[in-house]
């Protein structure tokens, strides 16, 4: 069987009108949050820079690659001078993972992101494609998509911690954010996180019984 894994392609919403220095700001967040993943247990995401306002991620376990491109959704919303990103999830097969860094890399995953980055809407900031994938998939993605735009700026910074897999108790998320379990939980209820970690968990599932009985493995 192939081992599959996911790639997220992003580039940057209005970098060529950004002011000085967002730009440069927004890609240094985003490569922060990335570094954050191995808190969830993920081998490095390797983030790398290219074209400018472009970037890519790799996410070995692809159950988790929806999680992943929300949470760092939320970290740039959770900043007020952050930039926004699209990002499209390609998942698939790997020929090499590069060497330094993922400028080199090669395989279906990657092809699969960057294409359909190529092919999203200016007006859509995720997607995704790729093999063990329903059609039900986007329309999950896409309705998960609409509840982060909502997101204030401190919902976005609650949800990007209770986003982690180890689902963290409102006590944890207080303790970092320094404000009370009932203000987390107030933020986390006003902007839908709990129903997004039902969603993101069901997704999960899914993939991994459909590894189960398919032609590849995670």
């Amino acid at each position: 069987m192939s081992r599959i894994i996911s790639v997220i392609t992003g580039d940057i919403v209005g970098s060529s009108d950004a002011p000085q220095g967002a730009l440069e700001r927004t890609m240094q967040l985003l490569s922060r949050a990335a570094g954050e993943l191995t808190y969830w247990s993920l081998p490095p995401a390797r983030f790398t820079r290219f074209r400018g306002d472009g970037w890519q991620v790799l996410v070995n376990a692809p159950e988790l690659a929806p999680r992943a491109a929300l949470f760092l959704t939320a970290r740039l919303r959770a900043d007020p001078e952050a930039m926004a990103s699209r990002m499209s999830i390609g998942t698939g097969p790997f020929a090499s993972l590069g060497g330094a860094d993922l400028s080199d890399a090669r395989g279906a995953a990657f092809e699969l992101s960057g294409r359909g980055l190529d092919a999203m809407s200016r007006l859509r900031l995720l997607s995704v494609e790729g093999e063990g994938l329903t059609a039900l998939h986007p329309v999950v993605l896409d309705l998960l998509e609409q509840h982060c735009r909502k997101w204030t700026r401190d919902q976005a910074a609650a949800a990007a911690l209770a986003l982690h897999p180890g689902n963290p108790t409102l006590q944890d998320m207080a303790s970092v954010l320094g404000i009370s379990p009932q203000a987390v939980n107030y933020r986390l209820s006003g902007g839908a996180v709990q129903a997004i970690r039902r969603a993101l968990t069901g997704w999960e599932e899914a993939f991994l019984a459909h590894a189960e009985t398919g032609s590849w493995t995670r």
